[in-house]
């Protein structure tokens, strides 16, 4: 447990922040390979990838207590190797809602419903960016999901964004998510939509001075990195205006960050590389070509 405590400490949350507190998935810790801990103040969520003991759990317990400055009102575990990924209580009681809290936004989190809360912490780099660069642009967010990245946007000054998922209920904690924040819905629309049959629609009511694509490593038929990135890739040039900006979320364990780039490269020889950002110090990893990587790419103002 000395392992997990020495990295809990490195990483304590301030002001009520959301932080990763441990992440084994990155494989830095032998023998935690299965573990990650994600602190949403006042609850600590633990989430297993293989079973462990009922005693190491208890131990786990008892040190997140002492480790953290504040009493956790709720420890709650998130059992991955389980069908469907059921959520159980190791202490405590949820408050009746909760948000995630990052650089002064709030997002609503789903603890202990889905398998996948509302808010994904090893994308907060890419939320800063695109709140850097959103001023005075039209964005239209791919694979929006809970729409933090349209939350990100208009915080930074945004004039609209179009929000594209085809998932009807994410969509709606997203609009939730713009509420939350003050953020007027006129500035903001939601399309139920899979991506690649709404082209046409997208074509029409575009194009974008900044352009996310942020879709799920694998989503059944509807999304597998080898089959839909390519052709993700290339369905981009009608969508993006001159001068406009690409902002590409890579995360698949089966293809490093070169095979989005050269994707990139070919679709738009003429582009600026801006840069190539990770998930950051919070999320320690041994292979870092195996982790999410955030590409960016500016077009020229002519074609």
């Amino acid at each position: 447990m000395q392992t997990i405590h020495d990295e809990i400490v490195r990483h304590l949350p301030s002001h009520g922040e959301t932080r990763r507190l441990f992440h084994g998935r990155g494989r830095c810790f032998p023998g935690y390979d299965d573990l990650v801990i994600d602190y949403f103040s006042p609850v600590v969520m633990v989430v297993l990838y293989r079973p462990r003991p009922q005693l190491w759990l208890e131990e786990l317990t008892q040190l997140l207590g002492a480790a953290l400055p504040d009493q956790p009102r709720a420890i709650l575990l998130q059992e991955r190797f389980l069908p469907n990924a059921p959520s159980r209580l190791l202490q405590g009681d949820l408050p009746e809602t909760m948000d995630a809290r990052e650089a002064g936004l709030s997002f609503r989190l789903r603890l202990g419903e889905a398998q996948n809360i509302g808010f994904f912490p090893d994308m907060a780099v890419g939320r800063s960016l695109v709140r850097e660069r959103a001023a005075g642009r039209r964005v239209l967010n791919l694979f929006a999901y809970s729409c933090s990245f349209s939350v990100a946007a208009l915080a930074g000054g945004a004039t609209q964004v179009v929000n594209l998922d085809m998932n009807r209920g994410a969509l709606e904690l997203g609009k939730l998510n713009h509420r939350l924040n003050g953020i007027d819905l006129r500035r903001a629309s939601f399309l139920p939509l899979e991506y690649f049959r709404s082209l046409c629609k997208l074509r029409k009511i575009g194009p974008f001075d900044l352009v996310i694509c942020d879709p799920p490593a694998s989503q059944g038929k509807s999304f597998t990195a080898e089959q839909h990135w390519p052709k993700l890739v290339r369905s981009l040039p009608d969508l993006v205006a001159p001068g406009g900006e690409i902002l590409a979320c890579l995360n698949d364990l089966n293809q490093g960050p070169d095979y989005l780039d050269q994707l990139l490269r070919e679709t738009f020889p003429a582009a600026e590389n801006l840069g190539l950002y990770r998930p950051g110090a919070d999320f320690p990893d041994a292979h870092p070509d195996c982790s999410v990587s955030i590409h960016h790419y500016r077009l020229p103002k002519k074609r």
